[in-house]
């Protein structure tokens, strides 16, 4: 079965809330949050706000593109359960995927009307990675099924094990990373690697919980570029006849390569957002790419 259409409509769906990420990533680095004031779905009281400045542009963008994406989820998800439903990932994938745009939509909301602490509205952007990925995924599926072989690997429980430890240790990453932007704990450690000209920085002073903050998220990223290191050895050394988990492990290197450069850049550009957004995009292909590896070595080896 073809079902070209449903593969069009993951695409688009797939691009769709890569944006939307990237919104939510831009309304956080502009400080345009309160760009709609305190009222949800309203913006200051209006449907189409009169006069908007620019953050109020910002936001009420996101708002309309995540609510219209909402429903592309929730129509790919019934699409791909009712096409694909004899895959055995499909039910899982399609479960997160309207799951987590639920929860990313109300969370939003939530934040806009009573706000949230830092640590709250951290998660946002980790949940809106989480529903990308699992789009994606679903996208995956149906160019899969169209397939006599789709890619099986056996691997050892060790390697499966580790595979996911460095799954949720992304998603850990994801997470610190974007604490350190709501604690406004960006620019707390100056130069790199050093901070503030020390290998371990003094937390003690006014700004003491930012500098740990941004400190341990340079530590966390430090130790995914190892366990990442490890993943590409141990692919290549064991398992380096199957190709899929070859060019993923490479992948995932390079991205979280990328990731540090990125990450560094914003210390250093003289305009911040460019490289701030791409830090996000770059650790949201690396924790899909490590999402299709973890689903593929958990089928059973084809026969």
């Amino acid at each position: 079965m073809n079902n070209k259409g449903l593969k069009i409509f993951g695409i688009i769906t797939s691009i769709g809330m890569l944006i939307v990420l990237l919104q939510g990533a831009l309304v956080t680095k502009t400080g345009s949050a309160e760009g709609c004031g305190a009222t949800w779905p309203l913006c200051f009281g209006e449907l189409i706000p009169e006069s908007p400045a620019k953050e109020t542009i910002i936001e009420y963008t996101h708002r309309i593109w995540s609510g219209l994406m909402g429903l592309f989820v929730i129509i790919l998800a019934i699409w791909s359960w009712k096409k694909l439903s004899h895959l055995r990932e499909t039910a899982f994938m399609a479960l997160m995927a309207v799951l987590f745009i639920i929860f990313q939509g109300l969370m939003g909301a939530g934040a806009v009307i009573w706000g949230n602490s830092d640590i709250v509205l951290a998660l946002h952007f980790g949940i809106s990675t989480i529903s990308f990925a699992s789009v994606v995924l679903l996208t995956v599926l149906a160019f899969e099924n169209d397939r006599k072989h789709v890619p099986s690997p056996a691997v050892s429980k060790g390697y499966r094990n580790y595979l996911f430890f460095v799954l949720v240790y992304c998603y850990a990453v994801i997470y610190t990373g974007a604490y350190v932007k709501h604690t406004d704990a960006t620019y707390v450690c100056g130069g790199f690697p050093l901070c503030n000209n020390e290998w371990i920085p003094s937390v003690s002073g006014a700004l003491g919980f930012e500098i740990g903050v941004h400190f341990a998220h340079r530590v966390f990223a430090s130790l995914l570029v190892i366990f990442l290191i490890i993943l590409f050895v141990w692919t290549l050394k064991q398992f380096r006849f199957h190709k899929i988990l070859v060019w993923a492990s490479i992948l995932s290197l390079l991205l979280v390569l990328i990731q540090v450069i990125a990450g560094v850049s914003i210390l250093y550009a003289d305009t911040y957002l460019t490289p701030a957004l791409f830090h996000a995009l770059t650790v949201t292909i690396l924790f899909t790419i490590l999402g299709y590896m973890g689903m593929i070595i958990t089928r059973k080896k084809a026969s």
